[in-house]
């Protein structure tokens, strides 16, 4: 499957290079990274990709909202966890990791700091793009990347949904355009590029990405992770 540019596959997953740090949205290849789950795998699962990238995994306790945190060290699994739906950092060799099973995961990076954030309709309606942006360094352009979310072509929502982000243009019928919405909401934070790989959870491949509306709540969950690399 050929991925759109800048984007390319690395070690099975879908990489993007950003100023001064890297950004991965895992696949379905990594396994499910979703500790959460019923799946006694998913730590091993995590090692073996922190293992493989040489980095250290930064998370928090995702619940759908716009908290946005900045850490300098990797996430004890075995610490309480902290609620938060975005993590910043300035220091090498941790990466901020955010996960998703139809919800937008967006890295972003001003080369001198790189967040990840879970950016689904809770979250781009309370405003965590804005949040993520503003935590970075921000003293250079900012360059973000959006992974594979639920798609326009499949996204279908109610009346009271589309009405709550009407000034964004995002309503393709009865289906939402989340990937519309943190474009705008990225734009409007100052973010000067921004890629997006284009690819839908819900509709692609079965053994390409975890999706919850495809597979129901019990489904996996994939990734996106940002790192600085220089």
């Amino acid at each position: 499957m050929e991925l759109p540019a800048p984007f390319f596959w690395l070690h099975g997953q879908i990489a993007v290079d950003l100023p001064g740090a890297r950004a991965l949205f895992t696949t379905k290849a990594a396994g499910n990274l979703g500790l959460l789950t019923e799946d006694p795998g998913a730590p091993a699962n995590r090692a073996r990709l922190a293992d493989r990238f040489g980095i250290g995994l930064a998370w928090r306790k995702q619940v759908h909202g716009a908290e946005v945190h900045v850490v300098d060290a990797a996430t004890d699994p075995a610490a309480d966890w902290i609620e938060a739906d975005g993590v910043v950092t300035r220091t090498p060799g941790v990466a901020p990791l955010v996960l998703a099973a139809d919800c937008l995961p967006i890295v972003i990076s001003d080369g001198r700091s790189v967040a990840a954030i879970h950016a689904g309709w809770h979250g781009l309606a309370d405003g965590v793009i804005a949040a993520g942006v503003a935590a970075l360094d921000s003293r250079a352009a900012v360059h973000a990347a959006i992974g594979p979310g639920a798609g326009p072509c499949c996204y279908e929502v109610g009346a009271e949904l589309l009405e709550r982000f009407s000034e964004y243009d995002a309503a393709r019928g009865r289906h939402l355009d989340l990937t519309a919405i943190a474009r705008s909401q990225l734009e409007h934070a100052g973010a000067a590029i921004i890629h997006d790989v284009g690819l839908c959870t819900i509709c692609s491949a079965p053994n390409l990405l975890f999706s919850h509306r495809r597979e129901g709540a019990g489904t996996g969950r994939q990734a996106g992770i940002g790192w600085l690399t220089s």
